[in-house]
This record gives C-alpha cells, structure tokens and sequence, in this order.
C-alpha cells in the first residue's frame, strides 16, 4: 500500500520533528514536505500535492485557518488536520468552516494523530475525546438559550490583513503579499479600526493577540 503523503506545518521546529517521529513510525504515514508558516505551506502543498496537510493555528503570515482556506479552495481533494495547543470551541467550528476535517491538541498528538490522519483519509472527522462531551453541552445550552454559533466579527481577507498589521508588515509589503493595491489594503485597514472600534497599530496588534492571530 502507497503511504499517504503528508504535508507538515508548525513554525517552532522541534515540534514538527516530533511530529514528524510519530507520523513516520507508521508504514501507512510519511511526511513529504514541512513549512513554518502558512503562506510556505500552501506553496509547498502547490509543489508537492500531498495527500494531507497538518496545520498549525498560530504561525507567521498565514495562521493555520487561514491557509486551511486557501488550500480547500486551491486542492478540493485535500484532506486537512488542525494540530493545535488551543482547545477552543470557537476555533474549533473556524476549523471546520476552513475545510479541516479533524482538531487535534497538540498535548495528546501521541495519542491521538495517528488516528486523526487515517480518519482523515477515509472521509471521516476526528475530534479529540475530551471536546465532545462539552461541544455537545454548549450547543444544547444554546439551542435552549435560542442562541446561534458566534459570527465572526471581520471578513476572511480583513483577518487576512489585520494579521499582516500586526505583524509589522507596512502597507506595501501586505499589498505585494496579497497581490492586491496599497489603496485597497489601506481600505481594508480603515475598515477593521471602524468594524472593532480600535484607534491604531498597537490596538490593532493587541486584538491579533487576544484573537490568537499572533502570539504575544
């Protein structure tokens, strides 16, 4: 039987390699490519076309989501996991927006990644254990509370850009990064500063790292 190829992407290396440890233990596993950011890991997925991408949330240029869209959009076939240390409903349901199919932390990666991938595989979602049980608690409470899933506050490209900001990119190298004009970034810019009620830059910033858009 043909491995499934995999594509691997973290931005703290000694992770990946542990990962990497796991994952080609398996006969049925191997890892083909890494990166250490989003952006890299759709160009890599683009050179490589792996049969899976393991994403990382919180990485430079590109989060995890956000490449998670991008290569949904750019492989349809690809199958997506969501390796992450934040065990967060919201994230949770954004992964699942993005195209993943699984969410796996990160703390029980030894455990449970070996399973996620070849659910993954098969067409199947995997979600670690420990999150059923209160996912299903928290939808019941809001179905009783007549309540919906939280929207997002801001558009895909404007987290796109507001990631960008934070990150101390400068208008042009954002523009050149999208492959759209400096006017439009700057747009885009004015809109987030109105949509959350922020002044500038550090603001900016502060909810990119309360949103978990960048680390601290």
């Amino acid at each position: 039987m043909t491995p499934v190829r995999i594509l691997l992407a973290d931005d703290h290396a000694l992770v990946r390699r542990g990962v990497r440890l796991i994952l080609d233990n398996e006969p049925d596993l191997t890892v083909v490519a890494e990166a250490g950011d989003g952006a890299e890991a759709i160009s890599m997925a683009r050179a490589e076309r792996p049969d899976l991408a393991i994403l990382d949330i919180a990485m430079p240029r590109l989060t995890g989501l956000q490449a998670a869209r991008e290569l949904s959009r750019l492989q349809p076939d690809l199958r997506i996991l969501i390796l992450t240390m934040y065990d967060n409903e919201q994230y949770f349901f954004e992964a699942l927006k993005a195209g993943a199919s699984g969410y796996v932390l990160k703390s029980v990666a030894d455990r449970d990644l070996v399973e996620a991938c070849r659910a993954a595989i098969r067409g199947e979602p995997f979600l670690y254990p420990g999150a059923v049980a209160s996912l299903i608690r928290n939808y019941l409470d809001r179905v009783r509370d007549g309540e919906s899933i939280p929207a997002k506050a801001i558009t895909d490209r404007e987290e796109e850009i507001l990631k960008l900001v934070a990150e101390g990119n400068s208008s042009k190298e954002i523009a050149d990064l999208l492959f759209i004009s400096v006017k439009t970034v700057e747009r885009h810019r004015a809109n987030l500063l109105q949509k959350l009620g922020l002044k500038d830059r550090l603001e900016l910033t502060r909810y990119a790292i309360r949103a978990g858009l960048i680390e601290p």
